[in-house]
């Protein structure tokens, strides 16, 4: 079974390793910060072969070049890795890439920057989504379009409901704060706000999130719903995505 090992790094960071025991690959998601990444494969025994990146930030790629002097690891990601380090095999939208047996599917999720991807993993019903889309929330617009956002967002939205999507940072209790303004009449979206609020009072991580629970309760998510239209505008769901979007901006 393959096996995920999430930490936090940095000031709001979660890393992840996954590791696949039959082969003995492991993939580090993203390089926040690549001393952390290798101590923390080695409390696991384990030994990075893989890095795969999903986009161009330093807070996910600043790590890759601590990690390949360690341990020769080869670097999956978007051509705009580049921006920071070299890539061994440039990856976009439908390509697969595998960790052992198990096969990744890459996904644009482009808008927070213009190369975002996130990796699919079917047979384990996990996503690592990067900074495309987080618990209540989404990525701040750096690079993208509203329309294409939209649509990166609606490429999350059409996983199978029980998708485990692993977002990169510990944004949630704010998230929740904007999701409830934006959507004042959601009793599931309260319900979960209020659990979230009691996992960071003890200190308890709130990633990974299931794709089920913010197709309910994620503003940004459901911009195409009628209710959340009539209360932010918009004659398409990408002009009601924008609306949301700028409003969590100046929140």
């Amino acid at each position: 079974m393959l096996e995920v090992h999430q930490f936090p790094c940095l000031s709001d960071n979660y890393g992840f390793l996954v590791h696949d025991p039959d082969s003995k690959e492991t993939a580090a998601i993203d390089t926040p910060d690549g001393a952390e990444y290798l101590k923390q494969a080695s409390l696991k025994g384990w030994t990075i072969t893989q890095i795969w990146n999903t986009h161009w930030h330093p807070d996910h790629a600043g790590g890759n070049k601590v990690i390949v002097e360690a341990t020769g690891a080869a670097i999956i990601a978007p051509q705009e890795v580049e921006k920071l380090s070299p890539i061994d095999r440039v990856v976009g939208n439908g390509d697969t890439v595998a960790l052992g047996d198990w096969q990744a599917r890459v996904i644009d999720v482009s808008g927070h920057t213009n190369g975002h991807i996130a990796y699919h993993l079917p047979k384990a019903d996990i996503a690592f989504v990067g900074d495309s889309v987080f618990a209540l929330g989404c990525g701040r617009m750096f690079e993208g379009e509203p329309h294409q956002f939209w649509n990166s967002l609606d490429r999350i939205r059409q996983l199978p409901a029980n998708t485990q999507l692993f977002c990169a940072h510990e944004y949630t209790a704010a998230n929740a704060k904007f999701a409830l303004h934006a959507d004042p009449d959601n009793a599931e979206l309260r319900l979960y706000a209020a659990r979230v609020e009691e996992k960071r009072a003890k200190g308890e991580p709130t990633v990974p999130t299931l794709l089920s629970r913010e197709l309910a309760t994620n503003p940004f998510l459901r911009a195409d719903n009628a209710d959340l239209r009539d209360r932010w505008g918009g004659s398409s769901p990408a002009e009601t995505f924008a609306a949301l979007r700028a409003a969590k901006d100046a929140f």
